[in-house]
């Protein structure tokens, strides 16, 4: 019997045309999207399901979706899938991460000439019978600084269509590697700088709670007056109201936003200023952007229920269904040993080596990389997932190198991740027991036995007398409880860790008490 897909949104007719030419029984109805129960009713009855942004799975939708095997969304957000629920259920949830890029960044383009010029308000003027030609003064782009945030795959087209205009493009990304900027031609530079220097900023980074407010009150006082800021990226990535008090002083020559803190953004503290361009998030708003994120949609999907393929998955790497048994918890163990050092990296990465020993050498070692990449990378481009992490390491110049030894270890499996950044070099391994468990065996070449817990605290240290019952009063005196506590060393006396794992979040300011011991070199909460 065929698969069977429902098209739940507005979707082109060549992608239901992909569906039919594999062989698969389409059922479209476009309108469906807005009518949760009647999704929920029918949803049972198929194997995929395509959306685009109006379908909301929800935890319901997917309780009813017993024949269900892949969602696949057609654009970039999966936000309005629950992907936890959905992995719980063994559902792919797959999405077009790049075919929006070009879109997005011609926008953001277009919205830095609009406010140049003053486009916008100028049209509106003339037709409303005024010739106000002496009030509309604007600015040239050509020899200006162009400062972007965010260099990946659609921050690099920005770069490039900047040089096209003549602009000196300078731009922040801890994971833009220096050769990948010199292929790009642009300057890497530090945030304060770049707020420092550039005339027009512009945002193309995901919203992460390091990304988050990036440009507040503070970064704005530091840019120079006149500067034109633009964010075509995702909403809460500016502070708003400090941004709108900026404009009202002057400081801030104008800004041109696509996206807000809140949408659909029917209200906003930046409407109605006389500087100020808004657009409804069209960034990916193009006939070619919506027809390219279709068809490959259609095609993933059709890949995955017909030969069992997955491609952009964000819930699952690119593997087989015979191998997944048998890697799931080495993708997991791998995952996390990537977040563990990315939590950790604040510097630029230049590579990853990824060194996998005993039986897990013989194993799919691309897949458990992409995890590991995926884990690497998260904490600052919250998109990414197991099969865009290689592109988007690559986009930034990241070397990724895998070494397998098959010669016996003292673990039956071992998977070691080095990250090398422009100043530093950090190690850290794991092995998976017959329990089934991811543990940290070595961390900085001292020996550890750590399961991952969801809040963990890790400190290193010099290793003093006195550490440890400092460390856990301050912890008790919190309140915040200690559910393991684990410790290495190089050698006595010589530099030392402690991996603790505790009941909760660990609040800054019990952070800065920790900081402050005696010996301590450094302390940062980790959470998997």
């Amino acid at each position: 019997m065929a698969p069977r897909v429902l098209i739940s949104d507005a979707l082109s007719p060549a992608a239901v045309q992909i569906f039919k030419d594999r062989g698969i029984e389409v059922d479209f109805q476009p309108a469906l999207g807005k009518d949760k129960d009647k999704l929920a009713e029918i949803i049972g009855d198929y194997d995929g399901l395509a959306i685009r942004s109006a379908t909301k799975v929800t935890p319901k939708i997917i309780e009813k979706a017993k024949n269900l095997k892949v969602i696949g969304r057609a654009g970039i957000g999966v936000d309005n899938v629950d992907i936890p629920a959905a992995t719980a259920k063994g559902i792919i949830v797959m999405n077009t991460p790049f075919g929006n890029s070009i879109t997005t960044a011609e926008h953001a383009i277009t919205m830095m000439l609009s406010l140049a010029r003053e486009i916008p308000q100028a049209d509106a003027s003339t037709q409303a019978g005024k010739w106000e030609k002496n009030r509309f003064m604007g600015v040239e782009i050509t020899g200006k600084t162009l400062g972007i945030i965010g260099c990946g795959n659609i921050g690099s087209i920005v770069a490039d269509r900047g040089h096209g205009l003549k602009m000196k493009v300078i731009a922040f990304d801890p994971f833009l590697s220096p050769d990948r900027a010199v292929a790009l031609g642009v300057e890497k530079v530090e945030l304060p700088e770049l707020f420092r220097r550039a005339d027009f900023i512009t945002l193309h980074t995901p919203l992460t709670d390091k990304t988050r407010n990036i440009v507040n009150a503070e970064a704005i006082a530091s840019m120079k007056k006149g500067v034109r800021i633009i964010n075509c990226a995702r909403g809460g990535l500016v502070d708003e109201q400090a941004l709108r008090a900026a404009l009202d002083s002057g400081h801030v020559a104008g800004a041109a936003f696509d996206v807000f803190t809140e949408e659909p953004a029917t209200k906003n503290v930046l409407f109605g200023h006389p500087h100020v361009i808004c657009t409804p998030h069209l960034g990916a708003s193009t006939t070619e952007a919506q027809e390219n994120v279709a068809l490959q949609v259609a095609e993933q999907m059709s890949d995955y229920l017909l030969a069992g393929a997955i491609s952009n998955a964000v819930n699952f790497p690119s593997i087989s269904a015979e191998e997944a048994p048998k890697l799931k918890p080495m993708v997991e163990l791998a995952e996390k040993l990537g977040s563990f050092a990315g939590q950790l990296t604040e510097t630029g990465l230049v590579k990853v080596q990824l060194i996998y020993e005993g039986q897990v050498a013989n194993m799919n070692t691309k897949a458990l990389t992409s995890a590991a990449v995926a884990g690497l990378l998260r904490p600052m481009l919250q998109d990414v997932n197991f099969v865009s992490a290689p592109v988007m390491a690559k986009e930034r110049g990241i070397v990724i190198e895998e070494v397998t030894r098959e010669a016996e270890t003292d673990y039956e499996s071992l998977i070691t991740v080095t990250v090398v950044t422009e100043r530093r070099e950090r190690s850290v391994s794991g092995t998976v027991f017959a329990d089934g468990r991811p543990r940290i065996v070595n961390i900085k070449g001292m020996r550890v036995d750590a399961e991952f817990g969801k809040s963990m605290l890790y400190v290193t240290n010099f290793d003093k007398p006195g550490f440890i019952g400092r460390f856990a009063s301050l912890l008790g005196e919190a309140g915040i409880n200690i559910a393991t506590f684990n410790l290495g060393r190089d050698e006595l006396g010589g530099n030392a860790i402690a991996l603790v794992e505790v009941d909760g979040p660990v609040p800054q300011d019990l952070l800065d008490k920790v900081q402050a011991l005696p010996n301590v070199q450094q302390a940062r909460p980790l959470k998997f």
